[in-house]
This record gives structure tokens, sequence and C-alpha cells, in this order.
């Protein structure tokens, strides 16, 4: 991995600041982590009690606390101050100082336990969450990641999920619905951590597309979002903003992307009457109880970073390639095969969910009519005509609007990319796309008899 530190905009605060250190070294540079090519890491740190920041170093067997870190470059890293409105006013939640635990099952166990003492959710999703905040500490070793999500109306818990699990996840970034989304991207890109989002449904039209570009963009590493800003001379000048990284959120409702909507393992709240055992109001246990687990899950980064890495054989066949890319990362830190399963149920309901969706759309429906007249052995084409009017005499009354060749031929080229050809004045979809019609029937949930897959399947050449 390349040598590279992570910055803070000026914009954000950034000034240079090391306990001890000459105010008039220019070359130091505010960091907030750096991992070398000798597996060396280093963490910034804050304690509360002294007001004091630091670097947690780990060089492979042992770590220390550091005021700088001298780079093998011949820079210098200096760590945020703690004045820093983010840090003091625990926006971003950082450990003090690494803690050691028992094993890696124990502290598995501490996490649960904890999430188990203030949030009411169902037993298998609490074992989801508690791998969960095990990835957030080792996310960047992987290319893609899953999201969580609890849905519910206002009152089930959702905030009370977000500030526990939240709490104990790698620097750990809280916003609501009532941030604006510029704060959010620099944020993100300044610390790289988890993303924590209450209310993110959004009152705005444009701020949701705003968080949405962030939800399309941050699971998968590479893909930053490009925003044009000014520089000091007024000059619009691009800039990539890094929104990688784990995401927990809490929305009322969902969002129209379908595809956005697979990238979450989602909790629904409020389906159940709340355990009596949970307390009403936080205690102030909760903040310190969550900082001891934070200080452990620092030397739990320290000690599998390096090893941390994606199993291809916990693939499951029978998902679809998105949701198995965001799911293996998760599963392969996951060691329980009772929590494999059970988060694969879940990504078995989402599946199910999209492709009922699907199957209620009109491309669903022109895809029904398509593969049954391409089944039809005396057809060297399907024209366009005859899908009309076999819709209009199906769905004709389900529609607002005229049924007609052309609005088919619309639906087949540009939603369902399937080829057309005009022969003798006539628009037709030709014999070679009958195995493009039937992979499109499965992912849209369209049910096909052995038969008709059999004919459609030895028909054709793509």
């Amino acid at each position: 991995m390349p040598e590279e530190p992570i910055r803070l905009p000026r914009s954000l605060g950034g000034v240079v600041y090391a306990i001890g250190m000459d105010a008039r070294d220019k070359r130091a540079i505010p960091a907030v982590s750096w991992i070398g090519r000798d597996e060396t890491i280093a963490e910034l740190v804050y304690d509360e009690t002294t007001l004091r920041t630091a670097f947690a170093v780990w060089r492979g067997a042992s770590w220390e606390l550091l005021d700088r870190l001298q780079l093998p470059s011949g820079e210098t890293l200096v760590p945020f101050s703690p004045h820093n409105n983010l840090i003091k006013n625990e926006v971003v939640v950082l450990p003090s100082s690494p803690v050691e635990y028992s094993s890696d099952e124990g502290l598995l166990a501490e996490i649960r336990r904890f999430i188990h003492q203030y949030v009411d959710i169902s037993e298998s999703f609490e074992q989801i969450a508690s791998y969960y905040i095990l990835l957030s500490w080792l996310y960047d070793a992987f290319k893609e990641l899953p999201y969580l999500r609890f849905q519910g109306d206002y009152g089930t818990g959702k905030t009370r999920a977000l500030l526990t699990i939240g709490s104990l996840c790698y620097k750990g970034f809280f916003a609501s619905g009532a941030s604006t989304v510029s704060p959010i991207f620099h944020i993100l890109d300044a610390f790289r951590g988890t993303l924590v989002i209450d209310e993110a449904d959004f009152r705005f039209s444009d701020e949701k597309s705003e968080i949405v570009k962030i939800l399309n963009n941050g699971n998968v590493d590479g893909l930053p979002v490009l925003r044009t800003m000014q520089d000091r001379q007024k000059e619009f000048n691009p800039r990539a903003f890094k929104v990688y990284g784990p995401k927990i959120i809490a929305m009322r409702g969902s969002y129209d992307d379908r595809a956005l909507e697979s990238r979450f393992l989602t909790e629904t709240m409020g389906t159940r009457t709340l355990r009596t055992d949970v307390p009403i109001n936080l205690p102030e246990d909760h903040r310190k109880g969550a900082l001891e687990i934070r200080n452990k899950l620092l030397l739990f980064r320290f000690r599998n970073r390096a090893r941390a890495s994606l199993d291809p054989t916990l693939v499951n066949p029978f998902l679809e390639p998105r949701l198995n890319q965001i799911l293996v990362p998760l599963l392969s830190v996951v060691k329980d095969t009772e929590v494999r399963t059970d988060i694969s149920e879940i990504a078995s309901t989402t599946q199910a969910s999209l492709l009922a969706e699907r199957g209620q759309s009109v491309e669903a429906q022109v895809l029904e009519v398509l593969i049954e007249l391409a089944s039809r052995k005396d057809q060297a084409a399907v024209p366009l005509r005859m899908i009309a009017e076999t819709m209009i005499e199906r769905y004709g009354g389900e529609f607002d609007r005229a049924i007609s060749s052309r609005w088919i031929g619309s639906v087949i080229r540009k939603r369902l990319n399937i080829l057309t050809y005009k022969s003798n004045g006539t628009f037709a979809v030709p014999i070679t796309e009958r195995k493009k019609i039937l992979h499109l029937c499965r992912r849209y949930g369209v049910e096909i008899d052995e038969i008709t897959a059999r004919d459609v399947g030895s028909s054709g050449t793509n």
C-alpha cells in the first residue's frame, strides 16, 4: 500500500500541531492515519482527560504513542489539534490508546453485549452489527463494502442503534438529516472513517441527490465524487473527494434507486414491543464503555489489518453479482457459520424484494410476452406489432397511455438493451436475442417453464 497520509483540508481547521513541537516547523503535515510499506500503522488518538492528541504507532509487534512521525520520505506527520471542533465535540469519535483484549472471539462477545445492553434489535442482526464493527476497523483492506441500515418510523429506536453501533466503529463520524452535505464530503475525505447518518431521507431533493452520490460511490474503493471548488485565486478547480468507507444510516422510507437499495443490510425497527431492560435514556456508562471497546478495537486493527483478505470461496451462486460483491468482504471477517447463514438469508430477502419490484415493472411485463412469443419454433423474429397487441390484450387496462409498437420498441431497446431490426417495413426482435431475453427474464423474476427455457437456451447465437 502506498505511503500516503490522510490529510485534513485547512478549511476544516487542519493547523500544524504536535505536543512540544516548534510551531515554526512548516514542513509538518497534519494527518489522521498512515500505513507504510513495512506495515507500520499510525492512528490518531485523543485523550479527553489530558486534552492531548497523538499517534498510536504499530510496527508489527508492539505499539507506542508519538507526538510526531518521521516518514521514510523525509516528511513529518503530526496529529490534529485536540482543539479541532470535530474532535473535541466528538463529531468524530476516536480511541484514546490501544488496550489489550483477551481474544478476537472475546472482543466480539464484548461488542455484542454492549449492543444488547442499549439497543433492541433482532438476535441475528445483533450478530451482524457486531461483525460489521470489526469490518469497519479493517475496511481499507477490501475494495467493496455493504452498508448497515435501520429502517422504521420515529420512536422505534433507530437513533439509539446509530449512537451505540456508530460509537464503536472505526473513526465514527456522526451527521444528521439537518446537516448540509458539503461538510460531509470534506470530513469523509479527511478522516476516511465510518459515516453515521440519522434521518437519511433528507428533506430537500437537492440534498438527497448529493447524499445519494456519497452512498452510490462510497461502497467501492476508487470511485471518488468530483466537485468543483474555488481556490485562493477564486478560480474553479475540480476536486476528487474520497467517500469510500463503512456507512450506517437510519431512515423512515427507502431510496428510489434500486441499485442503491441492494447495498444495504437492513433491520426493520418497531415490529415488536421494546425490551424492558433497555434504558430509555443513555447513561454516562455508555460513553465510557464505548471508549473502552474502541481502544481494544484499535489494537485489533493493528494486529489484523495486514492479514485481512477477501475469501472468494464465500461467493453465493444463488445471489446476484452485486450482492456477492458487497457481502463477501463482511463474510470474510465472519468466522461463525450461523452468522454467515443469517447474513445470506438477509441477502436472499433483499434479492427477493428487488426481484418482486422488478417483476411489477413494465419491463417485466414486456419480457413475459416476449419470452412466450420468442419460444415459438416457427418464429424467425418477433414483430413489435405482435408484442404490442399481446400487451394490450393482457395489460391494456393497467396503463394510462396508449400501448403502441413505437413505445414497446423504446422499452425493448433503451431499458432492456435488446436489439431490434427492420425488415419489410416492420421492426422486430431477431431470434439471435433469445438467450439475452432468457437472462433478463431471470433477472426480472419472470417465471419460465422448463420447456421454454430449453427451447430458448438452445436457439440463437447470443
